[in-house]
Formats: structure tokens, sequence, C-alpha cells
């Protein structure tokens, strides 16, 4: 079965590439035609050691090198600028 999800969710006709509990149980009901609950997918996961992970939400306008030049030239400026910088007080 590892090496069925190792192929990916596309490979077995879904449009993401993203695992759930609920998908690998279908995908082991189509293969082996044997019914687990999601939930039980996921403790079946855990004793061959994976782990329930979230993918990494990136903003599709994300433009790395302007990040990178922003970190070279603009954050040593700002950090420079909070080595002073504290709350103030209420009073």
């Amino acid at each position: 079965m590892l090496r069925e999800l190792l192929r990916g969710p596309a490979a077995h006709g879904y449009g993401t590439d993203l695992w759930t509990t609920q998908r690998i149980a279908e995908v082991i009901e189509r293969k082996f035609g044997v019914r687990y609950h999601r939930d039980h997918v996921g403790r079946l996961l855990g004793r061959c050691g994976w782990s329930p992970q979230k993918p990494t939400r990136l903003a599709r306008e994300r433009d790395e090198a302007a990040i990178a030049r922003w970190k070279r030239t603009r954050w040593p400026r700002v950090k420079r600028g909070l080595c002073g910088w504290g709350p103030t007080s209420s009073s």
C-alpha cells in the first residue's frame, strides 16, 4: 500500500497532490476491497511511521527574488531601528 501512496494522489485520479485519510481509505477500498474509516487509516499510517503533515501555504504571487532583495537591503535598516524600541508606559 505504501508504494501506492508514494505514486501520489494524481496517479489515483485526484485533482490535487494532497493525500487525506479519506482519499487513502478510498484507494484502499478500490485496490483491496477493504473498507476502513478515515480515522483508522490515520492510525494505520502512524504504525507505518507516517505522520500528518500540513502543506505550506504560500501565495501564488510570491516573488522569491523580491523577498531576498528586501531581506538583503531593507531588513538590516529595519532591524537596526528596532534596537531601542520598547513598549511605552500607559501611565
